[in-house]
């Protein structure tokens, strides 16, 4: 790929920015049936709350590795700032309230706190559990809340609530994506071995939905127990040559294994260390995911550099779905000239409503789950190996949603 694809060499990101700002406005379609962003200049200042618990990050299994005290918050102030830079044109100012709980801390307080200040339109940077209390208190039911964070296929199936948006792709998404692949591979035949938390568990029970959706094999499972004391100190011969060799001997034939670790607990230890030579995917090895530090198709060079530039550090998923957030509620107000959660709900999901976020396409939400639809990298640590959906893989609506649980699959039933 050529650094830079998508723009001319040399193009800042300021102009790209302003750039993309003009065509919309002189574009035939940009109002879509709603007020035109041009009719009205009032001035209008739009408060954004952002809602996170301060839970300690793993330490990483290498030193190559940064433990970042700001991830998705990070994406977020880069996304207010782009808000910014094209809302001054519309006299739009955008402002964020950060609310950064401690763990197990009254996330009731915090919510109550933007709702007194008039924050209706919030970004959640919460485990499931703690977005659905957020979800449910009486502040916040005419309130629309972004999730940067969450996976859990629940919350896309049954616990779906009216108030919440997510941006962060979930398990099952993630899962599809890898099962094309692997299937446009012909790898048909895999291993899959899991670690033994419960998130380890949900990701086992994707690739599971995806192997019989996608007809892939899974010839045998195994489960990874052994309980790290250190993850850094325990890391010599035991632990990295013996247990990897012993975990994956005497498996059937197989073309792939797939690793569902979550934890972070084993999974970059597979790699090279198979007893069979086999390729690693999973959430360890080719992964599956929304953002990759090594993106640059589709003009996404320019935000990676405007990122490391803000935060001083590359961007991580959490942060691509933090900035997406801000940048959702600031697209919906700039087309439609209201702060108002109810119009910009309204809109959000509306056929009007696109997201440009450096994936080659406009993304759009699903009416009944509120999913976020958007393409799935795939990615090595260093290197973007494809993007999916994959081709040939056809759906009546959009490809996108050949990925995760479509409308027949999920009993969400929130926009009829």
């Amino acid at each position: 790929m050529r650094r830079g694809a998508g723009y001319p060499q040399g193009i800042g990101a300021g102009f790209v920015v302003l750039l993309a700002f003009f065509i919309s406005l002189v574009s035939p379609w940009s109002s879509g049936g709603h007020n035109d962003a041009r009719a009205d200049t009032t001035p209008l200042k739009i408060s954004i709350g952002y809602i996170s618990e301060a839970i300690p990050e793993p330490d990483p299994l290498s030193l190559v590795e940064i433990v970042p005290k700001d991830k998705g918050l990070a994406g977020v102030r880069l996304g207010i700032e782009d808000n910014n830079t094209t809302g001054k044109f519309l006299k739009q100012t955008y402002e964020v309230t950060e609310k950064v709980i401690p763990q197990g801390g009254d996330l009731h307080a915090a919510a109550q706190e933007l709702a007194t200040a008039g924050v209706k339109l919030v970004i959640a940077n919460l485990t499931a559990d703690r977005l659905l209390e957020l979800a449910a208190f009486p502040e916040l039911q005419d309130a629309v809340i972004l999730d940067i964070r969450t996976q859990d296929d629940r919350l896309r199936l049954t616990d779906c609530r009216a108030n919440v948006f997510h941006m962060m792709p979930n398990r099952a998404m993630k899962a599809d994506a890898l099962a094309q692949f692997l299937v446009s591979k012909q790898w048909m035949h895999w291993v899959l071995i899991a670690g033994s938390n419960p998130d380890d568990k949900l990701y086992a029970d994707a690739i599971r939905r995806a192997a019989k959706r996608y007809k892939g094999d899974i010839v045998e499972e195994r489960t990874y127990t052994f309980a790290a004391g250190s993850r850094r100190s325990d890391t010599g011969e035991a632990q990295v040559r013996k247990q990897m060799t012993e975990l994956t001997q005497r498996l059937p034939d197989h073309d792939v294994i797939i690793v569902a670790d979550e934890s972070e607990v084993f999974g970059d230890y597979l790699p090279y260390r198979t007893w069979d030579p086999r390729p690693v995917v999973g959430t360890q090895g080719l992964v599956p995911t929304a953002w990759h530090r090594s993106q640059e198709q589709w003009g996404a060079t320019q935000i990676q550099r405007r990122f490391i530039k803000l935060a001083n550090r590359p961007m991580l998923e959490r942060d691509y779905t933090g900035w997406m957030a801000a940048r959702a509620f600031g697209e919906s107000v700039t087309r439609i000239s209201t702060a108002d959660p109810k119009a910009i709900r309204d809109y959000m999901l509306s056929d009007q409503f696109e997201l440009a976020a450096f994936k080659g396409q406009g993304l759009t939400f699903r009416h009944w789950d509120q999913q976020l639809r958007e393409p799935i990298l795939l990615a090595s640590p260093l290197m973007l190996v494809s993007v999916s959906p994959q081709e040939g893989f056809l759906h009546q609506r959009t490809p996108l949603d050949t990925l995760g649980f479509d409308e027949p699959d999920s009993q969400c039933k929130l926009n009829p």
